[in-house]
């Protein structure tokens, strides 16, 4: 029985992998596939006509350059925001003391089981109050602050020994001189998880843009890759070849990262 269990876990593995790997292995072959392969029945995996005609008429069809250096921008801007804001707050409620501090954080902790669609509409309201409506600001501010990011740095800050801090005043370091140079360079593995998540959420947001944006020179990808469906048909050999292509840079950074996203989440995980 015990000979048989890894063989078990072993053949549950691969299932697993390729329950969820075969969907992107479908739609990678099938962004190159000429428009009629794609209509075929019974469908074929393989075609024998693979073409790059796919990426070059969706990339050409719309202003995807000018679409992605959206995403880009967002992206960016809204994951250093996100990096910051969650480091500052999950250091000062994990290694400071004060009053109502517990309080904060369950309550920070409670937002959590708030989905966007219940404080869509007063954030919405902010925003047009502010002028912010169909701009960067509207993307990048609102979902920069997120309770998911500073459980994360606070969980794993936890586990860092209070000694390292008490040293350090005892040398006569500020708290900013700490934070930049002993809790920063010990947090490397949860910023990359945190870098990882942000990137994450925001290249794939569609639901946010939706409703801030409503000028087409504004437009993510994500909200781009929407033009190729119709009200009563979808133009697939678009739609494919650029769904690929945007998901190219959340591949590139999880390669780059996986290591410490891994470090990151198990050290975020154990005090």
């Amino acid at each position: 029985m015990k000979k048989l269990k890894p063989i078990f876990l072993n053949i549950l593995t691969y299932v697993l992998l390729f329950v969820f790997f075969f969907p992107i292995f479908w739609l990678v072959l099938s962004s190159f596939k000429p428009s009629y392969d794609l209509y075929a029945y019974p469908p074929k995996l393989l075609s024998t006509n693979l073409t790059f005609e796919n990426y070059v008429n969706a990339w050409s069809s719309g202003d995807f350059p000018l679409y992605f250096m959206n995403s880009a921008i967002v992206t960016i801007s809204s994951t250093v925001l996100t990096v910051a804001i969650s480091m500052m707050a999950g250091f000062a409620l994990a290694k400071y003391k004060f009053f109502g501090g517990n309080v904060i954080f369950w309550t920070m902790l409670a937002t959590l089981m708030l989905p966007l669609q219940v404080i869509m509409i007063p954030i919405f309201i902010i925003l047009k109050n502010f002028h912010m409506l169909n701009s960067y600001l509207g993307l990048i501010i609102p979902p920069s602050a997120t309770p998911t990011g500073i459980f994360l740095v606070r969980q794993y800050l936890v586990s860092l020994p209070n000694e390292l801090i008490e040293f350090a005043r005892i040398d006569g370091a500020s708290e900013w001189r700490i934070f930049w140079s002993i809790i920063l360079p010990l947090s490397t593995p949860v910023i990359a998880t945190l870098t990882i998540f942000s990137v994450m959420w925001r290249w794939n947001d569609f639901l946010w843009p939706l409703i801030v944006i409503s000028n087409e020179k504004l437009y993510t990808v994500q909200l781009a890759l929407g033009m190729f469906s119709g009200q009563h048909t979808i133009n697939w050999s678009g739609l494919l070849p650029m769904t690929v292509l945007s998901m190219l840079p959340i591949v590139v950074v999880f390669i780059a990262f996986q290591r410490l996203f891994i470090r990151g989440i198990y050290a975020g995980s154990v005090k």
